[in-house]
């Protein structure tokens, strides 16, 4: 239901800002550029979907051979006693905890195309367990506020744009991603257990998010131990290697097992297109949303007043112009990579801004992109408090990272 209002919203402040700027300014291409960022955004949403069809068949196919060969199941029983606290509502040893995992793990190493149809087969899983169809489970929600606080150990993309932009260190934003991301995604889970009343002091599951924790730790000491000129060929090496090594370890389980791997993989795929399909309304309808709340002027009209409240009590306002990237990213990433790109070549890569917007883009993921995609593909209407948990950790991402960005570049 929030959704509908902050949809509506979208175009009605973007009419009225429209009339504003027509008759305080006179621009009579306002609406122009506003009808133009609706057909765009459309138009962009389908590319997406289109573009997500071969993916998604590729580890739909995938994911079913690792579910006959057993991986799934080898994997839920990995993690059994840390998410059966998390996602008490999952049976033990539903394949929806290896789902789960699998995603989490495509979206750590920064592996975007592979994360998303991970995603939303995990989002299935969960709908078979979910018994009101059209309204969000507890674990369909705990599961969504972790995917958009967007976890990341390997941010590849952010780093390979920084080289672009002629960043002389690349790399030199990872620690701080990496503290950013873990933040928001502590802040998400904290909120989603407060709300489904999930005992975080239990010994399992406290372990867990000490262990995690630890893990973490060990990353950052062994990439800040490379060379700066080695850390982005690791990091995409690692990451790339992991998942190819997933997939032949999916493979090689299903001849162990004497199931047909071809026919089964194809059993598997015949889904990804349907799916991709299915998502395109919820697609366009968000997109075209921000699109129009975006070129109406309205997105510089909310930075430039926050900026002048900020300045009106004498705090720094050196983070001001990342505002944009922050706010957008919980909107749409590309245009959140588009902001990120065009600061960067106005202010320089390595620049307080710069590195900021970096550390942004890098440390979360897209809140209302993956609401309506993820839900809108099993047809959740009802997202109850899905979106006002994804919004606290997006928050926490952004705090995080303006005073994770004073301290390591201010």
């Amino acid at each position: 239901m929030i959704l509908n209002y902050i949809w509506i919203a979208f175009f009605v402040i973007a009419l009225i800002v429209g009339v504003l700027k027509l008759i305080l300014l006179g621009d009579t291409d306002v609406f122009t550029a506003i009808v133009n960022g609706a057909f765009d955004s459309a138009k962009t949403a389908f590319e997406i979907s289109l573009g997500l069809t071969g993916v998604m068949t590729l580890w739909l196919g995938l994911m079913k051979i690792g579910e006959e060969a057993g991986a799934i199941r080898f994997l839920s029983k990995i993690v059994g006693p840390f998410f059966s606290r998390l996602f008490p509502e999952i049976p033990k040893g539903h394949p929806a905890m290896g789902n789960i995992l699998m995603n989490f793990s495509a979206n750590m190493l920064g592996l975007n195309n592979a994360a998303t149809p991970l995603g939303l087969k995990a989002m299935q899983s969960l709908q078979e367990l979910n018994p009101k169809k059209d309204t969000a489970s507890n674990a369909q929600i705990m599961f969504l506020v972790i995917n958009t606080a967007g976890l990341t150990i390997i941010p590849v993309s952010t780093m390979v744009y920084r080289a672009q932009q002629g960043a002389a260190m690349s790399s030199d934003v990872f620690i701080p991603i990496l503290l950013t991301t873990f933040f928001g995604t502590l802040a998400g889970i904290l909120a989603v257990s407060f709300w489904q009343r999930i005992n975080l002091f239990d010994r399992v599951l406290l372990g867990w998010l000490l262990g995690v924790s630890t893990f973490i730790a060990g990353i950052v000491w062994f990439f800040t131990a490379l060379p700066q000129d080695k850390i982005n060929a690791y990091s995409s090496l690692s990451g790339n290697l992991l998942i190819f090594l997933i997939i032949v370890v999916f493979l090689l389980g299903g001849l162990w097992k004497k199931i047909n791997v071809y026919e089964t993989f194809i059993d598997g795929a015949k889904d990804g297109f349907g799916v991709a399909i299915k998502i395109i309304p919820y697609l366009v309808a968000i997109l075209v949303g921000i699109g129009v709340f975006r070129a109406s002027g309205a997105m510089d009209f909310l930075v430039n007043g926050i900026g002048y409240i900020f300045a009106a009590t004498g705090m720094n306002t050196d983070f001001v112009p990342a505002l944009p990237t922050a706010f957008m990213k919980s909107l749409s990433g590309s245009a959140a990579n588009g902001m990120m790109v065009e600061t960067m070549k106005i202010h320089g890569a390595d620049s307080f801004v710069g590195r900021l917007v970096s550390t942004m883009q890098g440390s979360s993921d897209t809140t209302f992109y993956i609401l309506a995609v993820y839900f809108g593909s099993v047809g959740i209407k009802n997202t109850r408090y899905a979106l006002a948990g994804g919004l606290i950790a997006d928050l926490a991402g952004i705090i995080a990272a303006i005073l994770i960005a004073y301290l390591f570049f201010g």
